[in-house]
């Protein structure tokens, strides 16, 4: 996925520049890689994700996925949000099923696809569970479930562990990961939190205060099986490299701030 700014637009012209979002942004994202978007609140973060999964309309610039430029949703582009988007009357197995239905398949193989990514998730016997009856950790599995069993290429994913507690926070970044690996989906990854981004992506991406503008990309490669990488000298270093260069932008954006 590739996104190219139009830096020959005035500052009056399209959807992002009208608000001040995302539109100088430039970046190139490897096929299979998990990246994830840090910045500032408020640097356009979130509004760049939804304009890669075609939500928003592009006003400038432009973003291709295999040389071909985003227009719209497409099953290539998977997307996992922050609040879960469950059907509250349909089932675990249902919710999973949803997009499933939505295919020219047989319904034995849509089955049999559903189960699959409930048992990758670790929700095995709750498939007849409603919404209402899971934690919130459980709630973002099945949204996970849902968006792997539609077998999108690209997986786009905002603030998805950001109404967890601390606990199923921590415990919901190893199972992301443990599943990254056993899919290896191209993973783009929203997230406000400095210690996840290092620790669940290959590169971190820091964007500036508003407008959002692409930073720096900071290598953040570790041995992510280590059970203790996060005490390591070169990780927590690391974790302090991105933690400065996004508060330099959050003191930023606190300055633009009206009073």
């Amino acid at each position: 996925m590739k996104i190219r700014p139009c830096p020959q637009c005035p500052e009056s012209d399209g959807w992002l520049s009208k608000r001040r979002r995302s539109r100088w942004a430039s970046l190139r994202v490897r096929e299979r890689e998990f990246l994830a978007l840090l910045g500032p609140s408020g640097c356009g973060k979130s509004t760049l994700l939804y304009l890669m999964g075609g939500f928003l309309p592009i006003g400038t610039g432009k973003i291709l996925v295999d040389g071909k430029a985003v227009a719209g949703p497409g099953p290539d582009r998977g997307i996992v949000f922050q609040n879960f988007a469950l059907f509250p009357w349909k089932t675990v197995r249902r919710n999973v099923l949803y997009g499933l239905e939505r295919q020219a398949l047989r319904r034995e193989e849509r089955e049999t696809r559903a189960q699959a990514f409930i048992d990758l998730v670790g929700l095995t016997g709750f498939e007849e569970s409603y919404p209402s009856q899971l934690s919130g950790g459980m709630k973002q599995r099945v949204a996970i479930a849902r968006t792997l069993a539609f077998d999108s290429r690209i997986l786009l994913m905002d603030e998805p562990f950001g109404a967890l507690d601390a606990q199923t926070r921590s415990l919901m970044q190893s199972e992301l990961l443990a599943i990254w690996e056993k899919t290896r989906k191209t993973v783009i990854f929203v997230t406000h939190d400095v210690h996840e981004a290092v620790y669940l992506a290959g590169r971190v991406a820091v964007m500036t205060a508003r407008p959002g503008r692409i930073k720096t990309i900071v290598d953040t490669r570790f041995d992510k099986a280590d059970p203790e990488v996060h005490r390591t000298k070169a990780f927590v270093d690391k974790v302090d490299e991105v933690w400065n260069l996004v508060r330099d932008e959050a003191i930023k954006a606190l300055e633009k701030r009206p009073l």
